[in-house]
């Protein structure tokens, strides 16, 4: 699991898949990174680099550190 840490010390949680040309999925409320894999599988196969990323929240998968 790849995380990413801000300023304020929360790790959000983000999946980046492949090389080539980027592809950002950016999903909703009540939603998650996960709801994108079919369509990263797919893209990725075509030979895009694929990134989802989650967003803050209680759905989340954030981390607060200590």
């Amino acid at each position: 699991m790849s995380t990413i840490a801000t300023k304020d010390d929360v790790e959000i949680f983000y999946k980046d898949w492949g090389k080539g040309q980027p592809i950002v999925f950016s999903h909703g409320w009540p939603l998650s990174p996960d709801d994108w894999d079919t369509q990263m599988v797919f893209f990725l196969q075509q030979g895009y680099r694929v990134i989802a990323h989650d967003r803050r929240g209680p759905v989340s998968r954030q981390v607060i550190l200590p």
